[in-house]
C-alpha cells in the first residue's frame, strides 16, 4: 500500500528580530514615500495671509541690489601687492 500523504504545514522558521525590524522599517519607508508623492501631487493651498506676504516681497526681489563703486585706491593696492 502507498504511504499516506503528509499534509502537515512545512517547517517555516520564526522570523528573527532583525527580519521583523526590517519589515516594519520598509513599511514605514513606503508610507513616507507615498505621503511625499501625494504632497507633490496635491499641494496645500495658501491662506490669505501667506499670499499677501508673498505679494509684498515680490517688488523687493525685483529691485537690483546697489553695489558700491570700486575706488581707484583699492585697485592700486591690489596691483601693487607684493608677490611672494
Amino acid at each position: 500500500m502507498p504511504d499516506p500523504l503528509d499534509l502537515s504545514p512545512p517547517d517555516i522558521p520564526e522570523p528573527t528580530l532583525l527580519e521583523t525590524l526590517l519589515r516594519y522599517g520598509l513599511f514605514c519607508g513606503a508610507i513616507f514615500q507615498l505621503i511625499c508623492i501625494l504632497a507633490i501631487i496635491f499641494p496645500g493651498s495658501k491662506s490669505q495671509e501667506d499670499s499677501e506676504i508673498s505679494e509684498a516681497k515680490i517688488p523687493e526681489v525685483l529691485r537690483k541690489p546697489k553695489t558700491a563703486p570700486v575706488t581707484a585706491g583699492k585697485k592700486q593696492k591690489k596691483e601693487t601687492k607684493k608677490k611672494r
